[in-house]
């Protein structure tokens, strides 16, 4: 199953295989921490001998996420059965889930998050079936929120237009308008647009034959680059959220990182457009090298 899968309406929350909200047997009547800024680490200090401080990095914190008056309803005599069912989709983990949430019209955001604790009062109603006032917490150590729509753009290394073969049969029927001048060439470049308000890690994938694999951002300068070669049917899979490097999925490859190449973390996508180039080895011209990225727009 597909993160959001389930998300058909306004006031759906998935969270991995379980669905809250209209339609379902679980109902929620406020969500905490969705739509507010996550806390901050400030990096300031201040000044030793003047007013004031002197600014540093602010790094977000993780997103909590609480869901408020929380309500089952069941048949009478079922409550207990539906409790231990929504127990099993909310008990603790190691990994995090998608946790998508549609609060109206608007595109439904995804989170990677942990449950933390689960309440569910037991009162009058909960032998009619009728259990009322709970509340779940959740945690997102990444505190960004994203598109469900994942974006890719695909990147072949520079080549020129062949241009018109003068050495043709010079016959009306080959020389006739329109003229064929081939296969348009390509630039080595691309752009990618977050949609976001805040920077996003994207994946990035080099397929050989390439030699000497490099990413460039054109406006910063930054690039990663490789100093190996890859032949047909290789691929260099470089996840910047995690700082990996891995060849055909099993082998890392961090340590063929060039001199100029940035550490894999620091390389992201930030709001807006941002022009890309893909280049390799010189000399280094095959049509069948590409260079994909992909990613999703991100929000705070």
């Amino acid at each position: 199953m597909s993160a959001g899968d389930l998300v058909t309406l306004p006031g759906h929350l998935q969270y991995g295989e379980l669905l809250l909200g209209p339609g379902t047997a679980v109902r929620w009547q406020k969500l905490a921490g969705w739509e507010d800024s996550p806390g901050v680490d400030s990096g300031t200090v201040p000044r030793s001998g003047a007013h004031g401080a002197i600014p540093g990095r602010l790094l977000a914190q993780p997103r909590t996420i609480t869901v408020d008056g929380v309500v089952l309803r069941t048949p009478p005599g079922a409550m207990t059965t539906a409790v231990r069912a929504l127990g099993a989709h909310l008990a603790l983990r190691d990994d995090e889930l998608p946790f998508v949430v549609r609060l109206d019209d608007a595109p439904p955001l995804l989170a990677y998050a942990r449950c933390l604790r689960h309440s569910i009062p037991v009162d009058t109603g909960y032998r009619i079936g009728v259990a009322s006032g709970g509340a779940i917490q959740f945690e997102a150590s990444d505190p960004r929120r994203y598109s469900l729509i994942e974006q890719r753009a695909e990147i072949r290394l520079p080549a020129a237009e062949p241009g018109l073969d003068w050495h043709l049969d010079p016959g009306p029927e080959r020389l006739g308008w329109p003229l064929d001048f081939g296969a348009p060439g390509s630039t080595g470049t691309t752009t990618a647009t977050n949609e976001g308000t805040t920077d996003t890690h994207p994946i990035i994938t080099f397929r050989g034959p390439v030699d000497r694999p490099s990413l460039t951002n054109l406006l910063t300068g930054d690039v990663i680059e490789y100093d190996l070669a890859l032949a047909d049917g290789d691929e260099l899979l470089v996840d910047t959220a995690a700082g990996t490097v891995t060849l055909n999925g099993t082998t890392s490859r961090l340590s063929d990182a060039t001199a100029r190449s940035i550490p894999e973390q620091t390389l992201t996508l930030p709001p807006g457009v941002t022009s890309w180039a893909f280049r390799a080895a010189p000399g280094f011209t095959d049509p069948r090298a590409t260079a994909i990225l992909r990613w999703r727009s991100a929000y705070w």
